[in-house]
């Protein structure tokens, strides 16, 4: 479903850079939203290096959609440490109508413009992004 939603160019130069880990945008995490006019996919906020799992989830709204992407640090099954790029659609059952059907339209714009990461979640609730019972067995999937 399109909805004429575009991802901004800020968005696809971060997303590079932060792939190669490069200066200001060696992070851990970005978290996106669409844009007061309903038309474009901005930055909203971006966590350091410091920042934690746990401070990544905090900075999810409640009642609001959003889209992120998070450099996943993690040991695989085999002990060893590696990390992943993973996108999530934080789509609450909480949020209204309106954003939940915007942010659902619009999520293949950004998947397309954030090219070359492989593992992509939904999640309606805090549950569904809980580290141990429902993030990492997925991610070690990929590893």
């Amino acid at each position: 479903m399109a909805t004429g939603v575009h991802v901004s160019d800020d968005v696809v130069y971060a997303f590079n850079e932060f792939k190669l880990k490069r200066g200001e945008f060696h992070l851990k995490y970005f978290i996106y939203k669409i844009g007061a006019d309903k038309t474009s996919i901005e930055i909203e906020k971006q966590g350091g290096l410091d920042k934690s799992y746990e401070d990544f989830i905090g900075e999810l709204p409640e009642n609001d959609c959003r889209y992120a992407l998070i450099d996943m640090d993690f040991d695989t099954d085999d002990g060893r440490p590696t990390s992943k790029l993973v996108f999530i659609s934080w789509n609450p059952d909480t949020a209204s109508v309106r954003p939940k059907m915007l942010y659902s339209g619009s999520k293949e714009a950004i998947k397309a413009a954030l090219t070359g990461v492989g593992i992509h979640i939904n999640a309606t609730d805090y549950a569904e992004l809980d580290w141990e019972s429902s993030i990492l067995p997925v991610v070690r999937k990929f590893a």
